[in-house]
């Protein structure tokens, strides 16, 4: 063998050894480079004329296997998924807020444990019959009851508010995913170009392999590298995500949020792409906002539905000392409106001493309409009726200084059978139609009305002049408390089946629902994120930087490069000396 061929072998076993030292190099410094996978430096022999010539390094590239891989994407979106939900059941059970009870007595900040202070307010009410003056217990009585209200209320504004949330987080996943597609389509054409030039593309394969578990982490795709080297992805039903170019997922949030709040589309050119987003950041939040807190606002609406009816039915039964000198109802109505009704009502005037000034039996049964019943209380004395302009019955005295008050008797109005005062709503203590707008009636926080803890005499035949209103009684209290604490059907809703108890009994339900759900969240974060590790941990020890074995590398491959020094040194002494006999003979 030649000089020249020698010093030839030499000289391409030093430069290999130089690119492999520079890619050994490369991959310790990226040891903790998120999304780096080991590069190796391939080379192969030289043949010249079945002479070996010797060694060529023909390109720098990572292993990475394809099956871990999809693995991990796969587990990535489960991940954000399961992280997704567990932050938000958090917050949602932080909204029910906590219980704690003991052998004697129950505290804490639940809704169950708010209608149990309601319930020992009403229940210190029952000593009104021994202290009919007592202002201090009706307030706290009031007091409790707007505890109760205001808590349903809080509780609906911040499911609604987590709903927003998870709206506003749905358009931010959008734009972040977005920014994937597009940096995935740009990746796409420089691999193309890099390739082309006879250059390595590994570390621009890293970038896309990074962009592509950003995207999952957000939403469930499908993905493959076609012929070309394009990294395409899709929907789970085949709608271009990627192709030769990036498609823009569309995406606007709703400007206000209520229970009845419609949302848009998460669309890709025009195709609503909503229901094949499963999994990922961007399936748990849909799941969220349009399932899991509308079941939650559900549950919540029939505790304040039912909670609002059976106060307003045991509040209409009765009559506050003194009474009001007008009655407005909370049932929206016309006069022309058909009246359905059967049964005798007393309505009367009194002063404000609870004696008698005027009354009438009314026979339900003898009005057509809402207005013939209106024309009926204007043909009592002492009293006039009206529908107002915001379509309410509204019943006042005349006299000076007198009041109205109302004996449901046996009146039964309308397909539920409510009694008369019940189904206009004449002298509810609690108003709204859900947990978004339930209240205490305004008269009785501002303390310009007492509760309704006294009953018209329901005596066939009433006496101008006589009592006919006694406050005191506990009959109408002990009414109150029976109907707080009593058993009651609850109709399914948000997931939960049908069932009967107390109002704590049902709040205790809905606080134990949104617990076991956030509990079960959080147990399923736990084993995702477990599996999610475990094929990270897979995929990074088959084509991750082992910064161990690449330092012995590196230190080998130094040897080599002295080696082939010494070699190329050995040579050029061996030239000289070749060329000093030749010059000296």
């Amino acid at each position: 063998m030649s000089l020249d061929i020698t010093r030839l072998i030499a000289f391409s076993g030093l430069s290999a050894t130089q690119v492999q030292i520079s890619v050994t190099s490369s991959n310790i410094s990226n040891a903790d480079t998120t999304g780096y996978t080991t590069k190796t430096a391939n080379q192969t022999s030289s043949v010249t004329n079945g002479v070996g010539t010797g060694v060529t390094v023909t390109g720098i590239t990572s292993t990475v296997d394809k099956l871990l891989l999809k693995s991990l994407i796969g587990a990535t979106s489960e991940l954000g998924a399961a992280d997704t939900s567990n932050t938000y059941l958090t917050s949602l059970q932080k909204l029910y807020g906590s219980t704690s009870t003991s052998d004697s007595s129950s505290t804490g900040t639940s809704l169950a444990n708010t209608l149990a202070d309601l319930e020992s307010a009403l229940s210190a009410l029952s000593s009104l019959a021994s202290t009919p003056s007592s202002a201090s217990l009706q307030s706290n009585a009031v007091s409790a009851l707007n505890d109760v209200v205001s808590q349903l209320r809080e509780t609906s504004s911040g499911i609604q508010k987590l709903r927003s949330n998870a709206d506003k987080d749905i358009a931010s996943s959008v734009d972040d995913v977005n920014k994937d597609l597009q940096q995935i389509a740009n990746v796409n054409a420089e691999i193309k170009q890099v390739a082309a030039s006879g250059q390595s593309t590994a570390d621009l394969e890293d970038q896309r392999n990074t962009a592509l578990q950003d995207v999952a982490s957000k939403m469930n795709v499908s993905y493959f590298t076609a012929s070309n080297g394009d990294l395409q992805v899709y929907t789970t039903s085949g709608q271009a995500l990627v192709d030769s170019s990036a498609h823009t997922i569309s995406y606007t949030t709703a400007a206000n949020v209520s229970s009845s709040t419609s949302f848009g589309a998460i669309s890709v050119n025009g195709v609503d792409i909503t229901s094949q987003i499963t999994s990922g950041d961007i399936g748990a939040l849909v799941t969220l906002r349009d399932k899991t807190l509308p079941a939650a606002q559900s549950q919540l609406d029939q505790l304040a539905q039912q909670f609002t009816s059976a106060l307003n039915s045991a509040s209409n039964s009765a009559s506050s000392v003194p009474p009001p000198t007008s009655l407005t109802g909370t049932t929206a109505v016309a006069s022309t409106d058909a009246l359905s009704a059967t049964g005798t009502v007393h309505i009367a005037a009194t002063d404000q001493s609870g004696n008698l000034v005027s009354y009438a039996d009314l026979d339900l049964s003898s009005y057509a309409t809402v207005g013939d019943l209106v024309t009926a209380i204007n043909g009592i004395s002492g009293l006039s009726a009206s529908v107002d302009s915001n379509g309410h019955l509204t019943i006042s005295a005349t006299g000076s200084g007198n009041g109205v008050a109302i004996n449901e008797m046996t009146s039964s109005v309308g397909s539920s059978g409510e009694g008369l005062s019940d189904y206009f709503g004449l002298n509810d203590i609690v108003t709204g139609t859900s947990a978004a707008d339930i209240a205490v009636k305004s008269s009785f926080l501002s303390g310009s009305s007492e509760l309704p803890l006294a009953t018209l005499d329901s005596s066939s035949t009433l006496t101008v002049g006589s009592r006919v209103l006694s406050s005191g009684s506990a009959t109408v209290v002990n009414n109150l408390y029976d109907t707080l604490t009593g058993s009651r059907s609850f109709a399914s809703a948000g997931g939960l089946a049908e069932s009967t108890g107390s109002f704590a009994d049902y709040a205790a339900t809905i606080v134990s629902d949104v617990a076991s759900k956030a509990s079960q969240a959080s147990s399923a974060y736990t084993a995702k994120e477990t599996a999610q590790s475990t094929y990270a941990d897979s995929l990074s020890s088959q084509s991750g930087v082992n910064l161990d074995e690449e330092s012995a590398r590196l230190s080998t491959l130094q040897n080599k490069y002295s080696a082939a020094s010494a070699l190329i040194q050995a040579i050029n002494t061996m030239y000289s000396a070749l060329l000093n006999a030749v010059q000296s003979g």
